[in-house]
């Protein structure tokens, strides 16, 4: 079968297909034929060699969409669609960069809708992210004023959508002035140049800061977040997109404002079946559009990764096995 196998750290241009053998089925595993999947920022940072726990040679990629080729001993049966996405996948084990992946069936989920395999593709990491950041960590309600910190990233973009959804006001930031525009296209209320007079920015419209804070920027960016919140405000700290995993003279007395909560979120160690299946729900109910920026195949995956390293996507980049 096809698949991308990390050697080493490389580059995006070194990223290539090769052939390699049909993962052998085991008992509690099951064998997915990958129909699609996702591009991650964390695969990036896999392929870069910024994920020390993650043991060489390896077959990268943490989520996918497919069928049931062999469902071993598991209750699925041949040609059942599924979704399987974190728990170890491309990490502890091989991922879905390939033509089909060995999964424990355990994390391995039904999916109960005919929806088209590139839209499914741009769900499962991107939306159960942002999904259950808003909606189970920051616990985001129609009359909430909500701050995207990091808005044109794909998170970003699928929380915008989620909040704008129940109806609650959106602020998104974005570095980026030509993209203005296009973050206001997509539903946001208020759009923000991310610069160090975003506090200003935001307190001229909202003097008493925002209730709901999603940051997806990371370390470089959470205390000036910190900042911008309101009384009884919740932050959420679910991405890194810059900066470091560690952050520097962190003083909670000082950097945390009074009569505030700070929280995060790990879908790699949060994930609950439940939340994946009241997303797809939600998704329908809502009829929400998955923004997707491009579809590659899996032998242009060095072309999915130049693209997502240029920040320009603009949605969800999605691989297909013909």
């Amino acid at each position: 079968m096809k698949a991308v196998v990390l050697e080493k750290p490389c580059t995006a241009q070194e990223l290539a297909v090769r052939e390699v053998p049909m993962p052998k089925v085991k008992p509690g595993w099951v064998l997915v034929k990958v129909k699609a999947f996702g591009i991650n920022r964390s695969e990036i940072f896999t392929r870069q060699g910024d994920s020390p726990s993650v043991k060489l040679p390896r077959i990268i990629g943490i989520e996918c969409v497919g069928e049931i080729a062999d469902p071993s001993d598991s209750s699925f049966q041949k040609g059942q669609r599924v979704v399987s996405l974190m728990g170890g996948l491309g990490r502890e084990f091989d991922g879905s960069y390939a033509e089909y992946a060995l999964i424990p069936s355990s994390q391995v989920y039904p999916i109960n809708n005919e929806m088209d395999w590139i839209k499914l593709a741009a769900i499962p990491e991107m939306y159960y992210t942002a999904y259950a950041s808003l909606f189970n960590h920051l616990m985001v309600k129609k009359e909430d004023v909500l701050l995207i910190r990091g808005g044109t990233s794909s998170v970003g973009l699928a929380a915008l959508q989620l909040a704008k959804s129940i109806g609650a006001t959106v602020i998104s930031t974005t570095r980026d002035k030509t993209k203005l525009e296009s973050l206001k296209q997509h539903g946001a209320d208020f759009v923000l140049v991310d610069n160090e007079e975003i506090q200003l920015q935001l307190f001229s419209l909202f003097p008493q800061g925002v209730n709901k804070i999603l940051e997806l920027v990371g370390t470089v960016t959470l205390k000036n977040s910190l900042g911008m919140l309101a009384e009884k405000g919740i932050l959420c700290m679910t991405g890194i997109l810059g900066g470091e995993w560690v952050i520097d003279h962190f003083e909670p007395m000082m950097d945390l404002p009074s009569g505030t909560y700070f929280t995060q979120f790990d879908s790699g160690v949060n994930f609950k079946e439940k939340v994946l299946s009241d997303l797809f729900q939600h998704i329908e109910r809502f009829q929400i559009e998955v923004p997707i920026a491009k579809v590659f195949t899996i032998d242009e995956i060095s072309k999915a990764h130049i693209l997502m390293e240029s920040n320009t996507a603009n949605g969800k980049i999605v691989v297909v096995n013909p």
